[in-house]
């Protein structure tokens, strides 16, 4: 029955070439919009490469003190004081990472003055993060001890300041911030969240130590598990570990509270906002992102699928004389219904197919275009089979409803072409 049913599907739309190629390209076009996002967020949440690890990592980035009666509150990023006293001695936990957010510094040379974005960063974070190293090394314990005015760049930096290739600027010289610092290595450009830089120096390197006295400030933390399964009980004992916290001001903060967050968590709690709940803990607002994420997916397919709706119609009424003769030789609603609905997803699944060689050519411009800075993004097996599903769902979306109609015709109107 299938094959009759693939037969007859490719007559169908070989019949109706234009027709076939305008509900094509409504599909291609809708298709390669939601492939696009996912790829996005595909990247951004369960990344591959630099942030390969995230999967056995969480970050800390916000801690909010609250005064006794929750009448004055307190939100910022923390201190390297915090890390170093509170989350460096976890236990159970492989690598405790200290890290500055980025900043704006101006890199001089000559009289060209250019604006890079800095961080700085303990020994772990390179042992934390998997940069792919071009030319040169990664700073060490070491140069971290030692003080050492060392930096590491990313390729784009490379050949904007020095030209040529990323070993040409191993062992130049940059003048960032008031401070010289020697370029040991060159890494290849990265978006990731807690990556995302143009320049890396050691922490060592402040010109002040009095950063190791602070509290709040702009650093954040990375902690990498052992295991993933670790992961529960490490974001409990970092629960655990605020209850104890004591802030700068003790008399006008009486509580002070951070979270351990995975990737999506982190990005819900920063797009969307979490609420803290006393009894099972933070809630970073994961499960509200995904859901408006999928919603507004849906959504944004109704439309257009709304639009197949009408098309399939018109192609389907051309075909009552076919739907009447087939009654009359006694198929059921159920079997014509199936046929239209298996018609329209083998219809939806091509422009499945032209989706995803489209969402790559989309994705390939994305990348060269640099509209998002350090873009590295591709169709891979995860995306390819949410597009495929999503081509699934659209076909059922914009077949079902003219498939229900045309089966329950009389068969002796459809045979007068009439619905």
């Amino acid at each position: 029955m299938l094959r009759n049913y693939l037969l007859t599907a490719w007559k169908v739309f070989m019949r109706r070439k234009l027709f076939t190629a305008i509900n094509l390209a409504c599909i291609v076009l809708t298709l390669v919009v939601l492939m696009v996002i996912t790829a996005l967020l595909e990247t951004t949440f369960w990344p591959t490469g630099v942030e390969g690890k995230s999967e056995r990592f969480l970050q800390i980035y916000t801690m909010r003190s609250m005064s006794a009666d929750h009448t004055t509150i307190s939100t910022g990023t923390l201190g390297f004081k915090t890390i170093d006293k509170y989350l460096k001695p976890m236990p159970g936990v492989e690598r405790v990472s200290a890290f500055t957010t980025p900043s704006a510094v101006s890199v001089y040379q000559g009289d060209r003055v250019s604006e890079l974005q800095m961080r700085r960063v303990d020994a772990d974070y390179w042992k934390i993060l998997d940069f792919k190293v071009l030319a040169g090394r990664l700073p060490n314990e070491d140069d971290e001890a030692g003080g050492r005015l060392v930096a590491v760049i990313n390729a784009s930096t490379s050949r904007k300041l020095f030209g040529g290739t990323p070993a040409q600027a191993v062992d130049q010289t940059i003048s960032a911030g008031g401070q010289l610092f020697r370029v040991i290595g060159v890494v290849e450009d990265v978006i990731h969240f807690n990556a995302y830089a143009d320049m890396w120096a050691p922490l060592s390197t402040f010109p002040s130590s009095d950063y190791q006295n602070q509290l709040t400030g702009s650093f954040a933390a990375m902690l990498l598990a052992r295991d993933k399964a670790d992961l529960p009980r490490i974001r409990q004992e970092v629960a655990r570990i605020a209850k104890g916290y004591v802030a700068e001001d003790p008399k006008t903060f009486a509580t002070t509270t951070f979270w351990a967050d995975s990737k999506l968590d982190l990005a819900a709690r920063n797009l969307i906002g979490g609420e803290i709940n006393r009894d099972a803990g933070p809630d970073s607002g994961a499960r509200k992102l995904l859901t408006y994420i999928a919603g507004g997916m849906l959504v944004f397919m109704l439309l257009p699928a709304l639009n197949l709706v009408n098309l399939n119609m018109g192609r389907i009424l051309e075909r009552s004389a076919e739907i009447g003769v087939r009654k009359a030789f006694g198929a059921t609603s159920m079997q014509l219904a199936g046929q239209l609905v298996v018609e329209n997803i083998l219809l939806c699944l091509a422009g499945g197919l032209l989706g995803l060689a489209a969402t790559q050519g989309v994705l390939w411009w994305l990348e060269r275009s640099q509209l998002i800075p350090y873009l590295k993004v591709s169709v891979n097996l995860p995306v390819f089979g949410c597009g495929m599903l999503l081509a699934f769902v659209f076909g059922l979306l914009s077949g079902l409803i003219p498939a229900w109609r045309m089966s329950r015709l009389d068969p002796v109107h459809a045979l007068k072409g009439a619905a």
